[in-house]
């Protein structure tokens, strides 16, 4: 009599089910897998993946062996008790050694046959598959090595047991109850029901979705033994979280090809950009200079489930790069900060410069689906497609943290979520994104997440670059000042002696759901001590695409299983589950693990400098300022909220204005504004700079008083002497250029043609403004009500000006394509003069700020025509 232990939907306890072999049945005929043998390789390419993902948060839990529909409760999680993990990582490392060691399919076929828990769970009569579904070969490998890596519980079909079963008699009734019924629909006695077509359905349709996510994880994981050897790491980081082993989890990071032994990590050196201005500036330059060599990967993958994003028309979740921040999705603010940059490049060298832009996506809540369809609402954002290229990584599913067992929601439905960033470097090789960017003629690239929305201030992403691209370095960080408790890394100088006596140096980075493990937390090493890992990178493509294209783990850095956070899903009955859990995650910046230096000798000096990675350091709101998590009212912390980052957006505004001898009101910190709104807003156009040398040559004298708003969507602005009390906004509909069509009929965006301008000079700007006692006021988004305000709108290369006035009231200006408004003061208010632009002044308008090179900064000087 064949037994298994499946675990049950809706509880994930393992009990025993005694099932019936169809030795004790002989009138059932299970259905067997009938397809010809193929070779191994004569289907990786022509299968496409699918992949399914969990949308929602639910949570369960029992009361007197009854499922209690509840919507929030831990599940706990108990392995069965002859559950050991060690033989198990022992009897798939026996397993994984024989199928790499065959030669093509139908040999490994054969080893996985033979393997006796294949064996039992297909002899078993309660797992029968439609013989309509016509498997081939590699599907049936792609099902044997879900159920050799111990998951068949994947495959069984569970939903008739709404209740814990508290005895194997109970257990044999209801499985031969739930047999009787399988039997009955699918072994010919139901045919001629009305339900065995839907049935049917209720089963190809899903089975299917489970055949492309092991097709993916067969595939893709390929590097460390597919599905097989996908289930031998969980249980490895598993056995080594229970364990609390303090050393393994660094070998996993260095990866299992590097033979070393940890001696120790340091605090790093760092160049500091706040300190070291003049050096900053120069940098800044370098990766000004060095654009057109540069691409922009974006890794948009994650889910970002703590954001809580739903579609209000819908009602489904929505990813990260979706959440509507200051007026326009995330990933619009990271294409306008990338345009700025590329502006500043056709402002002093008079060149059109056009980034390629990879994104990762996923399949997780439509994430490639909703990305693609906003990229093409907004006409590729005046690029080109062709300068675009999305790639889509694979789910990977969940895992109990007790005994690393994959999570299911329904029948043939694991629970999955995206692997972690750091699977980009791997699928950009297998989708030839490395090429993609070759052909564009690309060296390097700067990486930047989706949720980080200051990234971009001043010069820490130009610095960035240009360092890496002007030193041939292969990998650069981004850092600042770590804020205690916050979810973040931290970078490392790390030591370690070769066994052949030599000694290896390198930066990195400890994710903090690894901290415990190398005595941060608690040890002789503080948090503090150490600069934050901020996931901004600058990265030499062919360095990357040497590591994503080994066949080892070490194209998968960080293999980390986090269990620090609880998996939440719906079943297939409605009922919301939250389970101790985890998946299998790569760390994106742990690619710097495979950029050690080499030395003959211990290093007593500082040795960063001849490194092959560095640190560029900022002040902390210049750096990282994330919208990642929904704000909690029970907690008082506004940290990586949209509510903290806009404040830090608006205190780097502050900082900047300052300078230019403009007055404005303080800002306290965070918690001051926990139950209002911020004390002022300002909202700048980043082709106003983007660095802030040349943002501060535009503006000069004047206040913003408290309560205030102003928001300028424009580039070239003259601002002297404005004082305002209320709201001013400046919408520019052509803010560094205007759009023509290429060959592909495609709207490309030409830097510096037919601009917007804004001239304001001695103007005192005074109204109500916004209604801040409004209840349905949503700063972060820039949703707010307002009393009166002036707001100035320029179509096409219109231009504004106001001179020597004082704009009172609620007013609006509209200023049509080819037209300049002027306004004055008069003897009884203000006077309105529309004109029109007239010869040259079409395309470079009456007035342009002209960058010029100085040294190491850039000057601007205003030219009238």
């Amino acid at each position: 009599m064949a037994r298994i232990t499946p675990i049950l939907h809706h509880h994930h306890h393992r009990h025993d089910f005694f099932l019936l072999s169809p030795s004790h049945l002989p009138h059932i005929k299970p259905v067997y897998f009938k397809a010809p043998f193929s070779s191994f390789s004569s289907f990786t390419s022509t299968s496409t993946s699918t992949s399914l993902s969990s949308s929602s948060s639910c949570s369960s839990s029992f009361t007197n062996g009854v499922a209690a529909r509840v919507s929030t409760a831990e599940v706990d999680y108990a392995p069965a008790p002859d559950f050991d993990i060690h033989e198990e990582i022992a009897r798939l490392q026996i397993l994984q050694s024989k199928l790499s060691n065959s030669n093509n399919l139908k040999e490994k076929l054969g080893i996985l046959e033979r393997e006796s828990r294949v064996k039992k769970f297909f002899e078993n009569s309660r797992v029968l598959l439609p013989s309509s579904l016509s498997l081939d070969d590699y599907e049936q490998f792609l099902l044997n090595c879900l159920v050799a890596a111990g998951q068949e519980h994947v495959l069984i079909d569970n939903s008739k047991f709404d209740f814990v079963i508290d005895s194997e008699r109970s257990s044999l009734r209801n499985a031969f109850y739930s047999l009787a019924e399988m039997i009955e629909n699918w072994d010919g006695i139901g045919e001629k029901r009305d339900g065995f077509g839907k049935k049917k359905d209720g089963v190809v349709k899903p089975l299917k979705k489970l055949l492309g996510i092991l097709r993916d994880i067969e595939q893709f994981y390929d590097c460390i033994g597919g599905i097989i050897g996908y289930q031998i790491k969980v249980f490895e980081l598993l056995s080594s979280s229970l364990s609390e082993s303090h050393n393994t989890k660094w070998s996993m990071h260095l990866g299992e090809s590097l033979n070393y032994q940890i001696l120790d990590i340091h605090v790093p050196n760092v160049l500091n950009l706040s300190e070291n201005t003049d050096y900053a500036s120069q940098a800044a330059l370098w990766g000004i200079e060095g654009l057109p060599e540069l691409g922009e990967i974006y890794p948009l993958g994650g889910s970002g489930d703590r954001l809580g994003l739903i579609d209000p028309d819908t009602g489904e979740c929505l990813p990260a790069a979706m959440l509507p921040y200051c007026g326009r999705t995330l990933l619009e603010g990271l294409i306008r900060d990338l345009q700025a940059r590329e502006y500043l490049y056709f402002k002093m060298y008079g060149k059109q410069c056009i980034t390629p832009v990879a994104i990762m996506t996923s399949s997780a809540k439509k994430n490639h689906e909703r990305i693609t369809a906003l990229c093409e609402a907004l006409r590729w954002f005046g690029r080109g497609r062709s300068n675009f290229n999305l790639f889509e990584q694979p789910l990977v599913p969940a895992v109990s943290a007790e005994d690393g067992q994959w999570l299911v929601s329904k029948p043939y439905t694991p629970v999955c979520k995206p692997g972690g960033h750091g699977v980009i470097w791997k699928l950009a090789h297998d989708k030839g994104v490395f090429q993609w960017f070759y052909g564009h003629r690309r060296k390097g690239a700067t990486v930047r997440q989706v949720s980080n929305v200051v990234a971009a201030s001043d010069v820490t992403l130009l610095s960035l670059a240009g360092i890496g691209l002007k030193n041939n370095k292969k990998l650069g960080f981004a850092s600042c000042k770590r804020k205690s408790g916050a979810t973040e890394g931290i970078n490392v100088l790390i030591e370690k002696k070769n066994i052949d006596g030599n000694w290896d140096y390198g930066l990195s980075c400890i994710e903090y759901t690894e901290f415990d493990k190398f005595g941060i937390t608690y040890g002789h090493f503080s948090q503090a001590e150490f600069p934050a890992n901020t996931n901004i990178l600058y990265i030499d493509l062919a360095a990357a695409e040497k590591i994503g294209a080994s066949d080892n783990a070490s194209c998968l850095p960080g293999l980390v299983l986090n269990l620090k956070k609880s998996i939440t899903y719906v079943d297939h009955l409605g009922i919301q589950h939250s389970v101790s859990g985890g998946r299998l995650e790569c760390t994106m910046q742990n690619i710097a693990d495979n950029f050690l230096n080499t030395y003959s000798s211990r290093q007593y000096n500082v040795v960063e400098d001849t490194l092959d990675t560095y640190i560029v350091y900022n002040k902390r709101e210049r750096v990282t300022s994330s919208a990642k998590r929904k704000r909690i009212l029970a907690n008082k912390s506004l940290r990586q909220t949209p509510e903290g980052s806009l404040l830090d957006i608006i205190r780097n505004a502050s900082d900047l204005l300052s300078h230019c001898d403009i007055k404005l009101p303080k800002i306290e910190d965070n918690e001051k504004y926990f139950h209002s709104g911020p004390p002022f807003i300002i909202l700048l156009h980043p082709a106003l700079g983007p660095l802030w040398e040349v943002t501060r040559q535009k503006f000069y004298g004047g206040s913003i008083s408290k309560g205030s708003e102003l928001q300028l969507e424009v580039a070239e602005l003259f601002w002297r002497n404005v004082e305002l009390k209320g709201s001013m906004i400046v919408l520019a509909k052509n803010i560094m250029g205007s759009t023509r069509l290429n060959e592909n009929d495609e709207p490309i965006l030409h830097y510096g043609h037919r601009c917007g301008r804004c001239k304001l000079q001695n103007v005192k700007v005074l109204n109500k403004g916004i209604d801040w006692n409004f209840a349905e006021n949503c700063y972060w988004k820039h949703d707010v009500q307002r009393l009166e305000a002036v707001k100035i709108i320029l179509h096409g290369n219109a231009e504004f000006e106001a001179t020597d006035v004082v704009i009172q009231g609620n007013h609006v200006f509209e200023v049509p394509d080819g037209h300049k408004l002027l306004v004055t003061a008069g003897n009884s208010g203000m006077v309105v003069k529309l004109i029109a632009i007239e010869g040259e002044r079409m395309d470079t308008g009456s007035w342009f700020w002209k960058y010029k090179l100085k040294d190491t900064h850039i000057h601007l000087e205003k030219v009238e025509i």
